[in-house]
């Protein structure tokens, strides 16, 4: 299945190259009204991923980490400083090697799962029923199996992420970019789709930024968290994940080491 979504084989992370860096990162928007100042959403961002690695953003609601995430992908231009994924520091080199994942799935009402999941294919040029016959085989492997022709409205909200994270996995970029993949979810189908997820990065592995605002699901998901101060959003704390990837929720919630690490994202968090 591996080749189906063309992702890279599997290699250890690397220590030296960087996939993705943003150095002194600034992000600003112009007041709406003339007698108020410029908003700042990101102020002097250093920060840098490695190659294979799983990073989560943290954050206070409103501090920049989607903003991020947009300048990453190459759908909004920092202020000041340099952002590069891939080596690409122009917003349309971006957007070449980064696939985004938008908090809400996007589904097209009229496709069925199946056609929703081949649109990044087609995106890319095949013709759509080439698309459909490769994207079906992978259905039964991200538990999808049965819900092909099912159209969204028929799938449940975990089902729905499935789709839409299979179709970005579809578009055949190194670079994720995921933001909030589970925010609308209810807590046990979050909990659910949490080491669904985790299990699926293991599987295809990729550059990945996940932002969230859920600190363990960050413990769950990542080699590294970054946490973020409130607006303008700056790195405050970089935390590295011990043991490899995936992990259980269970066994995070149990282990006092990801008791010790998820006090410290608190503590920076201000909480």
């Amino acid at each position: 299945m591996t080749s189906s979504l063309e992702a890279p084989a599997k290699e250890p992370l690397s220590s030296s190259k960087a996939t993705i860096v943003l150095e002194g990162v600034a992000r600003r928007y112009p007041a709406r009204r003339r007698r108020d100042e410029p908003v700042a959403a990101l102020e002097g961002v250093d920060l840098e991923v490695r190659e294979r690695e799983v990073l989560a953003l943290v954050g206070p609601s409103g501090c920049g980490k989607s903003t991020l995430l947009e300048v990453v992908a190459g759908l909004q231009d920092a202020d000041e400083g340099v952002v590069s994924a891939l080596g690409a520091a122009d917003a349309q080199g971006r957007r070449r090697v980064c696939a985004y994942m938008p908090q809400r799935d996007l589904l097209l009402p009229w496709r069925d799962a199946l056609g929703n999941a081949a649109l990044a294919l087609e995106c890319r040029g095949v013709p759509r029923a080439q698309a459909c016959r490769r994207a079906a085989p992978l259905f039964e492997r991200f538990g999808l199996a049965r819900f092909e022709r099912a159209r969204p409205a028929e799938l449940s909200g975990g089902m729905r992420q499935r789709v839409a994270f299979l179709r970005t996995l579809l578009a055949g970029r190194p670079v994720l970019l995921l933001d909030e993949p589970f925010a609308a979810l209810d807590a046990i189908t979050r909990a659910e789709m949490q080491e669904w997820l985790a299990g699926a990065l293991a599987d295809e592995p990729r550059t990945a930024v996940i932002v969230t605002h859920d600190v363990r699901e960050a413990l769950i998901l990542a080699d590294r968290v970054a946490v973020l101060s409130a607006r303008p959003g700056r790195v405050v704390a970089e935390l590295d994940v011990p043991e490899a990837r995936p992990r259980r929720r269970r066994e995070v919630a149990a282990d006092p080491v990801f008791a010790a690490l998820e006090q410290r994202a608190m503590e920076a968090l201000g909480c």
